[in-house]
């Protein structure tokens, strides 16, 4: 049975080799475009934009379940003042190479969408455009939003490319190494438990009963997961979502936000998620002003498909493919847009010298350019508006930042194992220019000498006890069985892999399964020896990843040393996360607080939610002296 069925996948793939010398076509009937190469055929609507069908091997891969049916930008130009839908690229003028179709709305400075989407309305000209060529399997996407000078203020809400699948082919999703999986049915999701929010149900059938289904389970890096999709472990075909760039992206290189899952309405149907202005984790910014004039083309983002024996054999070729979208980048063939070509297009290089008594190298270094003026609360962090050019860069500092729009920027960096970031302003890209910023120090800030440490600055709460197996509904329930006597962490002694949970919550003082309750408040204690008395400024640096209470108390040897206040909520742990937008908050007191000998820091988050917690990234003791 097996033999027949790789021989029909081989001769499937016979049939697309064939069908890859065929020429891309444009057909029009009714309310739609059909663009089809032989391998993939696509219908978009002419007044949405929706890609209301998408044929591979005579599978229809799109859903039409619940809420918004098979593929969508979240704006849609239907209700523009004026409304053109026309062939960008005619196959007919270029012997079928490449096709493209355009659905555009004027604003005409009205609100596209009413106003009604979470973080505000869009009132900007939007033009959606979908691209097919010869030979290759799948089709492309991407929008252009346009705010012209006469236009009045505005904000755009939250903003991605979505599409609901097909429930009957698909069944098994991809995120990353650790959420590639067979996924629960639909009957699965309809006939859950739902627990203390509507995105979580409890199972109570199939393979995963007892389990818990989480949409914010499957949220990842974005930085880090250039394809993404689901496959079929009956069909043998895959679809995914490749961003080439994540130029467009909000958020640079830490940007969480949700890929793919099961729809949380009726029907579970299989969902995928493309944020280019997410909401999640910290959310982004997007305001413009009246009479500005800005713009900016979103993707193109590729809608992938493939076929092989099994998922992980189709995954692997998404992520190939990822790689060889990201060689061709930016595309030629994208015209009529603010978009420069490669040779308009400038480099960035230099190395960072860490000039630092502890930390020698830079693992993990990631180096990025961001808009100056990006909105205030946690700056490139929270950036929708612009576009940001982030790379990996070398354990010795070194880094390239190809593809640079021309403009002026600021150069950002970060590291593991380096508290804070660096920055250097001013950095100005000319069309095709290549900048060498040299040797560059990078110097962080301390405030004194270190006294003790716990956990690595890098972001995340990953390296804490549980810390790498956060992504599961309901830990913030266990944390009352794991530390019944809550954390004690003694510097010297305790291992921060083992006695630091990774998430302070609230404790729940019954057993909640559901997690709606609340908790008392909780306290972590943290015991350290001084060899004598220290005269200053002490500084207690705490590094956040996840924000959710609405302070912390800090005392030392029982008496009050401070309250961190003013926290942003991030919704990170109750989305079942490790890492949200990042912010470092520092309490100082006066080191006399402190003697020789056995010293006790005690951290206290308030009662309330069970969510209502922080994830710390790092902390550290220092001393002026």
């Amino acid at each position: 049975m097996r033999l027949l069925k790789l021989a029909a996948i081989t001769l499937a793939g016979l049939s697309i080799a064939v069908a890859a010398d065929r020429p891309v076509t444009i057909t029009q009937e009714g309310n739609a475009f059909t663009l089809s190469n032989g391998i993939v055929t696509a219908k978009i609507n002419k007044t949405t934009g929706d890609l209301m069908s998408l044929q591979y091997r005579g599978l229809e891969t799109m859903g039409h379940g619940s809420g918004h049916p098979a593929g969508y930008w979240e704006q849609t130009p239907a209700k523009a003042t004026r409304l053109a839908a026309t062939l960008t690229i005619d196959p007919a003028t270029n012997g079928g190479a490449r096709g493209e179709v355009s659905i555009k709305g004027e604003s005409g400075g009205k609100a596209l969408d009413g106003g009604g989407q979470p973080g505000g309305s869009t009132l900007c000209d939007l033009e959606i455009r979908y691209t097919m060529a010869r030979g290759e399997s799948g089709v492309y996407t991407y929008a252009i939003f346009t705010h012209q000078p006469t236009y009045p203020a505005t904000q755009i809400g939250e903003s991605r490319f979505g599409a609901k699948l097909n429930a009957k082919v698909f069944d098994w999703m991809s995120i990353d190494a650790r959420r590639n999986k067979l996924m629960p049915t639909g009957e699965d999701w309809d006939k859950g438990a739902l627990l203390n929010m509507k995105e979580a149900r409890r199972l109570t059938t199939g393979t995963y009963a007892g389990q818990v289904e989480h949409k914010y389970d499957y949220s990842a890096l974005q930085f880090d997961i250039p394809a993404f999709g689901w496959s079929s472990t009956k069909e043998h075909i895959g679809l995914y979502f490749i961003n080439p760039s994540m130029e467009y992206l909000s958020g640079g290189a830490t940007k969480v936000e949700l890929t793919g899952h099961l729809d949380n309405g009726a029907g579970g149907d299989p969902t995928l998620l493309d944020y280019w202005r997410g909401t999640h984790y910290g959310g982004s910014e997007l305001r413009i002003a009246a009479g500005e004039d800005w713009s900016k083309v979103v993707g193109p983002i590729l809608v992938y498909l493939d076929s092989a024996p099994d998922p992980n054999a189709m995954y692997k070729d998404a992520l190939a493919q990822a790689a060889k979208e990201s060689a061709k980048w930016p595309y030629d063939w994208v015209q009529g847009a603010d978009y420069p070509k490669k040779s308009r297009r400038g480099e960035v290089t230099g190395q960072l010298a860490l000039n630092d008594p502890q930390a020698k190298s830079l693992p993990n270094l990631l180096v990025g350019l961001a808009f100056p003026d990006a909105p205030p609360r946690g700056s490139w962090q929270n950036d929708a508006k612009h576009y940001e050019f982030w790379v990996r860069g070398a354990a010795d500092g070194r880094f390239t930042i190809p593809n640079v729009r021309p403009g002026t920027y600021q150069l950002h960096a970060i590291a593991d194992g380096v508290l804070g970031e660096y920055q250097k302003a001013d950095v100005t890209v000319e069309p095709g220019g290549k900048v060498n910023l040299g040797k560059l120090e990078w110097k962080p800030v301390r405030y004194g000498k270190q006294i003790w440490e716990i956990g690595v600055p890098n972001r995340s709460g990953a390296e804490f006890f549980k810390g790498d197996d956060y992504f599961h509904w309901g830990w913030y329930l266990e944390y009352p069985r794991l530390f019944p006597n809550d954390v004690t962490y003694t510097i010297g002694q305790s291992d921060y892999r083992r006695d630091w949970f990774f998430e302070q919550v609230p404790r729940a003082d019954q057993p909640d399964p559901t997690g709606r309750g609340t908790g008392r408040a909780t306290t972590w204690t943290i015991n350290f020896t001084l060899p004598q008395d220290l005269k200053g400024q002490a500084t207690l640096r705490l590094a956040l990843a996840g924000v959710s209470a609405r302070s912390i108390d800090v005392s030392v040897n029982d008496q009050p040393a401070g309250t961190v206040s003013g926290l942003v909520y991030n919704a990170t742990i109750n989305r079942d996360g490790i890492q949200g937008s990042w912010v470092e908050k520092d309490v100082t007191f006066d080191a006399s607080l402190m003697k020789e000998g056995r010293n006790v820091l005690k951290l206290t988050i308030p009662a309330g939610g069970l969510t209502s917690g922080i994830i710390y990234d790092y902390l550290r003791l220092e001393v002026a002296q």
